[in-house]
């Protein structure tokens, strides 16, 4: 299982696909590191209402899969595609850890580094 942490930043729309009912919604998170990345994930099926009740700017937690697939496109090149599929997403307090912690060192401490 795999986990990513982040704050929602779009949320899109349920959309269906096909005559068959397939229905896929994407939405963004925004990792809180020191690179910050904006990831897209994809609900499929009936997990695409676990966005139902988030809102913009929410903390949370998204356990996901990554799928892989094959596809050949019309010059008969193969091209491989991955998605990051969410499967339970729960609310969270995300918790503001300073990057690096600094502390106060004296002038005269600094003598015996061997720099």
């Amino acid at each position: 299982m795999s986990e990513l942490q982040g704050r929602l930043i779009v949320k899109n729309e349920t959309k269906e696909y096909g005559s068959n009912g397939f229905t896929k919604r994407e939405f963004v998170i925004e990792t809180e590191t020191q690179y910050p990345q904006k990831i897209l994930i994809e609900l499929i099926k009936d997990k695409c209402v676990l966005l139902d009740s988030l809102n913009i700017g929410d903390s949370i937690s998204v356990s996901y899969n990554i799928n892989g697939r094959e596809w050949i496109n019309p010059e008969g090149k193969v091209v491989y595609f991955n998605s990051i599929v969410g499967w339970r997403i729960e609310k969270t307090e995300l918790q503001d850890t300073p990057l690096e912690q600094t502390t106060d060192v004296k002038t005269e401490d600094n003598q015996d580094l061997p720099f």
